[in-house]
């Protein structure tokens, strides 16, 4: 069955547009209830990023849980791999988090967690669907959900992180910038790091609402880059908005996208005997990384884009590591879904066990050039299917002569066509990539 209102992570777009409303919320949460909630003492966590609208989604989903009969548990401000886990430590139904990750806060979202704290089945995706088709109705007043808060969430969520790497770890020594893009990290990634010894400098720590993502966080590191050379720390921490994304920044101030940090990750894991299986990366990885980890003798397999189909190949594998180039990592051998905080304390667990600087950890992926521009769309219809698209990509295929990958695809998240080029050549990616770039304007119009 075709989808009519999730995505590839759950329902997202502008807020007071499309069905990022408040009364299509409050339908959600009540037909998200009449899915998830079984049992007289069924219950459903609700979490949220720092986004101001994230108020007034609470509390509509709030509503709709109580009017279909399940109790809810609200987090507050809790990022989305914390509310995964508190799902299934609190033994709850369902988790439901309020955020638009990486957007701009004018956007926001609404996506699942299954009771083992997973992204949920299409199937039950699919219920929830059809049960938004049918009229809203409210239990008796007998029956209605009760709503408290989990006033011990945060604390709860720092000591798991925490235990994610050995306890004998002292990072002390080890100065560290911390952004958390003023989002749902705000309160919790400073003292992770803090409570295992490290210095720690904070930026990205004072959310308005209005300011997540806003020139911080994983989406724009430059404030990260720039603290990290003026107080000669050790390397920084980029999160995105609600905490799944990791960038990380070395002493000397470059950047270690998702593919970076995922070889050293995967090497860890073999050198001390953990890595079960191949890693999974996406189509967007970059071929440095598939060389330099099948050259060390891992095994490297690539999905469509998405944390969602990384994790259906691992759990399908069982297998344990997987990432995107922009920072969503998983570990399954740690937690379930991407975690930017669990994922940081691993690479600094290898930093701490080799005694090795960050940058020499990830000497040995030699990234090719790879451009990906940005095409926004704003009208529907299926511009991949045009038969023009698909003699523009050949003819910059031909051009890179076997020497490089092509790919263009629609975005799960935002009207937006991304085009990305790969090749050894960065002149030539660069242009090949400004020209299909170009003609996919054109033929959007």
């Amino acid at each position: 069955m075709d989808r009519k209102y999730f995505g590839t992570d759950g329902i997202r777009g502008q807020v007071g547009k499309g069905h990022i409303t408040p009364d299509f919320v409050l339908k959600l949460g009540w037909a998200a209830g009449r899915v998830l909630g079984k049992g007289n003492n069924s219950s459903i966590l609700i979490g949220k990023d720092t986004r101001i609208s994230g108020y007034m989604f609470e509390s509509a989903l709030e509503a709709g849980l109580v009017a279909a009969g399940v109790n809810t548990r609200l987090l507050g401000p809790m990022p989305t791999p914390g509310i995964a886990y508190l799902t299934r430590t609190l033994h709850a139904q369902a988790g439901i988090v309020i955020s638009a990750s990486h957007n701009p806060h004018q956007d926001n979202g609404i996506k699942f967690f299954s009771a083992q704290g997973r992204k949920l089945p299409d199937e039950v995706e699919l219920a929830i669907e059809h049960e938004l088709s049918n009229k809203m109705t409210t239990v008796g007043s007998e029956n209605l959900g009760k709503a408290d808060r989990v006033s011990d969430a945060a604390g709860r969520y720092i000591e798991f992180c925490k235990s994610t790497i050995p306890s004998t770890m002292d990072f002390s020594g080890l100065k560290i910038v911390v952004d958390c893009a003023n989002g749902a990290t705000y309160h919790i990634a400073p003292f992770v790091f803090d409570e295992l010894g490290a210095e720690v400098v904070r930026i990205g720590t004072e959310p308005n609402g209005v300011n997540i993502n806003a020139g911080v966080g994983s989406t724009s590191p430059e404030l990260l880059v720039e603290t990290v050379l003026k107080t000669g720390a050790d390397l920084g921490v980029g999160l995105d908005g609600d905490g799944d994304r990791l960038i990380m920044v070395d002493e000397r101030g470059n950047i270690l996208d998702g593919d970076d940090l995922l070889y050293i990750i995967a090497r860890s894991r073999q050198k001390n005997g953990g890595l079960n299986g191949s890693v999974v990366g996406t189509v967007m990885s970059n071929l440095g990384l598939e060389i330099a980890l099948k050259e060390r003798g891992i095994g490297f397999e690539r999905v469509s884009v998405g944390d969602r189909h990384i994790l259906e190949r691992l759990q399908e594998k069982d297998w344990a590591i997987g990432g995107e180039p922009s920072g969503h990592i998983i570990c399954l051998d740690r937690t379930t879904t991407g975690d930017g905080i669990v994922s940081a304390l691993q690479i600094l667990a290898e930093v701490y066990k080799s005694g090795r600087l960050l940058r020499e950890l990830r000497a040995d992926v030699e990234k090719c050039p790879q451009v990906l521009v940005n095409v926004r769309v704003e009208e529907g219809g299926n511009i991949m299917a045009l038969p023009a698209l698909k003699e523009a990509v050949i003819a910059v295929e031909v051009e890179l002569s076997g020497q490089g990958r092509v790919l263009l695809r629609p975005s799960g998240t935002e009207p937006l066509i991304r085009v990305m080029v790969e090749g050894r050549n960065a002149q030539q990616v660069s242009r090949l990539a400004d020209q299909l770039a170009d003609r996919v304007k054109e033929l959007v119009g």
